[in-house]
């Protein structure tokens, strides 16, 4: 269930909320059963702003993408007071994740019970060949992962799929990189659910902006898998899009400084 932005229109301090908005509307969002707050992941700005959010937002728990649960459940109150042994705890060096003080401020921001969502990579691999649905199992259909997508997003995704590749694997192979998105997303949605039946909520979650976004990510897996949620997406965006973006509400950053991604891939 989409947020009503009636709520957030009768605020009468702060920015006043609009599809987009600006760093400080992160401090007064509207309440929302599930806040996904999304990021370019390796942007120092956006981890900044999602601990704005997450402070604001109070949540009793929040839900990472980056971790898995063995990785959640080592995250203790001593732990979360020792960037360095934190950091070491979940052997954040060795998971290709960007480095842990981008990251290390949310879990700085609130003393909520911290759950992961993240697959094995075993998995993840097995979603591209065998498909989302054998891989999650059971509930499947709840999340789904049984539905075919349609005609045009399938085509949509996938394209999306090889440019993010840098157009160096076949665009054939790509159907097999949306089912691994599709397994992605359910179990993302399937540890907010969790989180919320132990906690009762709101749950911030700490994803990229692909799952966060309303027409195929984590919001459209939980409109379905549970209908009375509401669910509040916000992108963050490193240049000015020329639509409507999907997502509630958005807002645009400084570019982060990187080297080319698709440098070493097409020479």
């Amino acid at each position: 269930m989409r947020l009503p932005f009636a709520v957030a229109l009768t605020l009468s301090a702060g920015p006043v909320f609009s599809d987009q908005i600006t760093p400080e509307a992160l401090s007064i969002l509207p309440r929302a059963d599930v806040v996904l707050l999304g990021e370019v992941h390796d942007n120092p700005l956006h981890h900044a702003h999602q601990a704005a959010a997450v402070s604001a937002i109070s949540p009793t728990a929040v839900v990472f993408e980056m971790l898995t649960p063995e990785q959640a459940a080592r995250v203790t109150p001593e732990l979360r007071g020792d960037e360095a042994r934190l950091a070491e705890a979940l052997e954040w060096n060795t998971s290709g994740w960007p480095d842990f003080s981008m990251y290390y401020p949310i879990f700085a921001a609130t003393d909520a019970p911290i759950y992961g969502a993240a697959l094995s990579r075993e998995d993840v691999r097995r979603a591209f060949s065998d498909g989302a649905a054998a891989v999650f199992g059971a509930e499947a259909e709840r999340y789904g992962l049984t539905d075919p997508l349609p005609e045009e997003m399938q085509a949509e995704r996938q394209k999306m799929q090889f440019d993010a590749h840098c157009e160096a694997m076949p665009l054939g192979m790509m159907s097999g990189m949306v089912e691994a998105q599709r397994l992605r997303d359910a179990a993302f949605s399937r540890a907010v659910i969790e989180a919320h039946e132990a906690t009762g909520g709101p749950i911030a979650v700490i994803t990229g902006n692909g799952h966060a976004r309303m027409d195929w990510g984590m919001p459209s897996v939980l409109a379905k898998a549970a209908p009375d949620f509401e669910t509040l997406s916000i992108g963050q965006l490193e240049t000015a899009p020329e639509a409507a973006p999907p997502y509630d509400l958005w807002l645009v950053t400084e570019p982060a400084l990187r080297d080319d991604p698709c440098a070493g891939l097409l020479q």
